[in-house]
């Protein structure tokens, strides 16, 4: 699996990553540990069960950064110059330990990079999917891709 260049893109273009990830506790617990968050419904199961969602809620950073990085394989893995930012970032619904993740992504948008001849941007429009169907979380992530012909 390897990334695509930016005149390889197509507007519309959708991918559903074959990759596959199931959250434990060890993810969530250590995610939280090594960015500092304590917030009860991460890692204390007491609070949580006396939450309204009655069990461990996984820590919405780790949810968005395996969001990307299931996609990263198929979209800019070896031809990413940078990622330029990530956009309307929301999560409709929780992920809970033992949730199983998959990832989709759709080509938004194509842009000539200004400053870069040999590259351009391309906006992706990635969702992080549920065993039961539900997006779980979504985003627009623009990143800078090399060109495969300058």
């Amino acid at each position: 699996m390897a990334g695509k260049f930016f005149d390889e893109w197509q507007v519309g273009e959708r991918i559903d990553h074959e990759i596959r990830r199931t959250v434990t506790e060890t993810d969530n617990l250590l995610f939280s540990t090594m960015t500092h968050n304590p917030q009860p419904l991460h890692i204390d199961l007491e609070a949580a069960r006396a939450s309204e969602f009655g069990q461990i809620l996984v820590n919405g950073t780790f949810t968005f950064a395996l969001m990307v990085g299931l996609s990263v394989g198929d979209t800019t893995l070896g031809t990413l110059v940078a990622n330029l930012g990530y956009d309307k970032l929301v999560m409709p619904k929780p992920v809970f330990i033992g949730d199983t993740m998959r990832a989709t992504t759709e080509i938004k948008e194509l842009r000539e990079s200004k400053s870069r001849p040999d590259a351009g941007i391309v906006t992706f429009v990635h969702e992080l999917i549920n065993q039961r169907d539900e997006v779980v979380c979504r985003c627009e992530r623009s990143a800078l891709l090399r060109k495969r012909v300058a």
